[in-house]
Order: C-alpha cells, then sequence, then structure tokens
C-alpha cells in the first residue's frame, strides 16, 4: 500500500516544481498533446532538467525523467536526491498528478537507492513518494551476478 506525504509546497521544493514547470513548456509532444517536464536534483544541490520528446515510430520517444537523467550523467553526476515531474495537457495548468511510468522508474533504480524522493503535484498540493513505494521489488544492478570464469 503505498503511503503519502502531502504537504504545502515548501521554498526548496518549490523552486525544483517551478523548474520543471518552466521546462515543461519545450516539451515536444504533437501525437499526445501531453507535456511533461522534470527537474532532478543532485546530492550537491544542482538540477538537471528534462521534457517528453515524442516521435512519430512511439518507442523512440524519451520521456522527460529519463532526458534529466540523461543529461546529468552526461554531466558527470551520479548521486541524486530528488526529482520534480509535472505534466498534463499542452498548454494547460498542471490540474492532476503526473506520475513516472514504469520504465522511467527503472531507471530512477539504476541509479538511486530505495528512499530517492519523487515529487508530484497537482498545481496546489505536492505529493512525495520514495522510489521504494513506487518500484516495490526492483530489479537492480545489485541482482546481477557476473561470474568470473
Amino acid at each position: 500500500m503505498l503511503t503519502v506525504s502531502e504537504k504545502r509546497i515548501d521554498m526548496d521544493k518549490n523552486v525544483l516544481i517551478q523548474a520543471a514547470m518552466d521546462v515543461r513548456k519545450h516539451a515536444y509532444a504533437p501525437y499526445s498533446h501531453f507535456a511533461v517536464g522534470a527537474a532532478l536534483e543532485t546530492d550537491a544541490g544542482q538540477i538537471y532538467l528534462g521534457c517528453n520528446v515524442e516521435n512519430a515510430s512511439y518507442s523512440a520517444t524519451c520521456c522527460a525523467e529519463r532526458g534529466a537523467f540523461q543529461v546529468a550523467i552526461a554531466n558527470g553526476e551520479h548521486a541524486f536526491k530528488r526529482i520534480a515531474i509535472v505534466g498534463g495537457a499542452v498548454d494547460s495548468k498542471i490540474q492532476s498528478v503526473c506520475m513516472p511510468c514504469g520504465i522511467c522508474r527503472q531507471v530512477m533504480r539504476e541509479f538511486c537507492d530505495d528512499t530517492f524522493e519523487i515529487l508530484v503535484t497537482d498545481g496546489e498540493t505536492v505529493s512525495s513518494y520514495t522510489l521504494e513505494e513506487l518500484l516495490p521489488g526492483a530489479f537492480s544492478k545489485n541482482d546481477l551476478t557476473i561470474s568470473e570464469d
């Protein structure tokens, strides 16, 4: 069962949520008309942004969350604190929560531990989840065994 911690957006979370809202304006979503923005915060306080970029072949589409991780990794980052995710119809206000898809949750698990924080908002209230709450029993690199035969 998910436990959700809901509270009004505080100043630190507000900055991250606002960054996600700002980058959402750059989303390329001509097929779904659903724009998503993500702001990924490192342990050192650096913020990396991502927006969804759709493709006519659909499977080549990249989610905002994965885009933010890709930019962060390309810049040498490997320690992450939390991510803010916002999404909704193109050119509209945020009115409902946008949760990360399963693939994005798995990518988060590659680089983050179970306590990694995922922030989502309906535009009024922020909800905070841990990665373990959203991806219980996750398969990770720790599950791989490499034989040195």
